[in-house]
């Protein structure tokens, strides 16, 4: 049993870490930057400890500054949440050699899933269907020219190293391929400290459906069903929901049996995700490996009755999993608050909240870190909320929410609430009618 646990984030996930484990009777250290100093995060915490200054690199991602923090206060684990450090193999690999559990894989199972062309090749061997193409890194446009080729129009050049759609270009035609791939390298470059690219086949209409999955250290993995993420701008989710509409009971079970094969196939032990594409036809394809918790597992908690967090923590404390598979009950959706404007292209908006009201009522959950008066750091994540609608069916969680957007008031920022607000009206949101390219055509009014 742990005694007390060091959450190496910030916001509404170390806020969420803290709740489960104050359930557990697990005393917390929080960490924080100069900008978070009054971050609703420090005042749930049994401790805290300013890390540095506000940059990330000099506060959450600074490796020697929180462990330092977990040594002066005895911690004896470190939860690293999502984003800064959960899926740093170092990070991991330095809490095992200070005897502090990393919550969450070894650095075996982050490398393993870290690079793309690695766990392409995994994948492939673990007999998981993968999009074809990304054999290996590019050398040269020639080289390019010829694969994309073989697989044929249109392709994608990806970074090996990416993520967040930073070093990612579509080619339809052989013209475009000299400029996608300088341009890609060089964005890969700048983002990643790392140039490599790849080439897959371009998926077309695609969904954006991933499935979580739990392994434990005895070998035992299960999963707990799909959310669909589909509503992205830029490769960035703002909207999930579980089940998917576009889901049905055959392809649940097959989408389930390749993501139980790929977290079996490097031995996975923690809550993770399998992200897959799955094109009009109900075809799917590996993408990639979270070998973290995500922004959206609230949504797999409301329809499976289950606490993530928690299991996360009992799986690192050595517990078994049940190895049952969970099948959702009910629907779920989540819309991401930002302090963005939907209006000036998603313009982040940070400053103060001068008056904040959030809604309640039957069906409605929020995690969320601020407050009124709070002041929103312009270094991080602009996400400031999620609120989540639960109900029996798709069209009631759609209702449900609509209700809640329209009672939630945030003054002082701009957000995407009125973005949120009026995808919810739309017709073939409703009716579950959208690809991962949804947003291109979607008018804000």
């Amino acid at each position: 049993m742990f005694k007390k646990i060091l959450i190496a984030n910030r916001g509404e996930i170390a806020l969420r870490v803290i709740r489960t484990c104050r359930e557990m009777g697990i005393k917390t250290v929080a960490v924080y930057s100069t900008a978070d100093k009054e971050s609703l995060h420090i005042k749930f915490a049994d401790e805290a400890v300013c890390i540095g200054k506000p940059a990330g690199a000099d506060s959450y991602l600074n490796i020697p500054h929180i462990m330092a923090a977990a040594e002066i206060t005895n911690a004896d684990a470190i939860h690293p949440g999502y984003g800064f450090l959960a899926e740093n193999a170092r990070f991991s690999q330095i809490c095992a050699e200070h005897g502090i559990k990393f919550i969450g894989p070894t650095p075996e199972m982050i490398n393993a899933m870290g690079d793309k062309i690695t766990a392409k090749e995994t994948m492939i061997k673990a007999g998981v269907p993968v999009v074809p193409g990304g054999g290996g890194l590019l050398q040269s446009v020639e080289e390019a020219k010829v694969l994309a080729k073989e697989i044929g129009y249109p392709v994608i050049l990806k970074a090996t190293a990416g993520g967040g759609g930073k070093g990612m270009r579509l080619v339809w035609e052989e013209s475009e391929v000299e400029k996608a791939y300088s341009t890609a390298k060089a964005e890969a470059a700048a983002s990643f400290k790392n140039d490599g690219i790849y080439m897959e086949k371009f998926v077309e209409e695609p969904r954006h459906i991933e499935i979580q999955v739990a392994g434990d250290r005895y070998g035992k993995v299960c999963h707990l069903s799909e959310r669909d993420c589909s509503i992205q701008r830029r490769h960035q989710k703002l909207v999930e929901e579980s089940p998917s509409p576009f889901m049905t009971a055959e392809l649940r079970e097959r989408m389930g049996e390749a993501a139980i094969k790929a977290a079996s196939a490097i031995n996975y032990e923690s809550v993770g995700t399998i992200e897959f594409l799955v094109d009009k036809h109900r075809n799917f394809y590996f993408m990639e490996m979270n070998t973290r918790i995500q922004v959206e597992h609230c949504v797999t908690e409301e329809v499976t009755n289950f606490d993530l967090i928690k299991e996360q923590i009992k799986i690192a404390m050595g517990e078994p999993i049940s190895g049952q598979n969970y099948i959702p009950e009910g629907h779920a959706i989540e819309c991401r608050i930002n302090a963005e404007d939907p209006y000036n292209d998603f313009r982040p908006s940070p400053g103060r909240i001068n008056v904040l009201h959030q809604p309640g009522g039957h069906g409605i959950r929020i995690d969320s870190h601020v407050y009124a008066g709070y002041v929103i750091p312009p270094y991080y994540d602009s996400m400031i909320a999620k609120i989540i609608a639960v109900a029996r069916t798709r069209e009631e969680a759609i209702n449900t929410m609509s209700r809640a957007l329209a009672e939630y008031v945030i003054e002082g920022v701009k957000t995407t609430i009125p973005f949120h607000q009026q995808l919810m009206k739309d017709e073939n949101f409703r009716k579950g009618n959208f690809t991962t390219k949804f947003l291109e055509s979607f008018q804000l009014k």
